[in-house]
């Protein structure tokens, strides 16, 4: 009784983490449009623009290779070992279907995300990161950073 709790929570903290990432992608691209036109300076950092180039790329490989992402696979197993039932498929065609009543193949998702993608990959060159800047050390130790 207590480790289906317990299952049931670890699911839960996944089903937030997959969100939290998704919302990542989708409204880290928005901000850094709307961010770009009212020249807001965060949006440049370069740490924060590769972390999401890279969280884009890793669902764009998924989707081409047709794999499951690895959170869905986490949290279907969690709720599985809790005993609550499970969907089959992606996160995001089971949470779009669910809300939107949305279904569609999954070449269709393929087509969207690198669609995404590459949007991400054009506002490197319409909002331009700042260069990652490298630390020079002085004679005493010092980063100087």
């Amino acid at each position: 009784m207590i480790s289906s709790v317990l299952y049931r929570i670890a699911a839960d903290l996944v089903l937030v983490t997959h969100w939290s990432f998704v919302l990542f992608v989708v409204i880290g691209l928005i901000l850094i449009v709307i961010g770009g036109f009212r020249r807001w300076a965060w949006v440049r950092n370069p740490w924060f623009r590769l972390f999401h180039l890279l969280a884009i790329g890793v669902v764009v490989v998924q989707s081409w290779f047709g794999m499951i992402c690895p959170l869905t696979d986490l949290e279907m197993t969690l709720r599985s070992l809790a005993g609550e039932t499970v969907y089959r498929g992606s996160f995001i065609a089971h949470w779009l279907e669910s809300l939107l009543y949305y279904q569609a193949p999954p070449w269709v998702f393929a087509v969207f995300y690198t669609a995404f993608g590459l949007l991400v990959v054009a506002s490197w060159f319409f909002v331009r990161p700042r260069p990652f800047r490298r630390s020079v050390q002085t004679a005493d130790g010092d980063t100087g950073a």
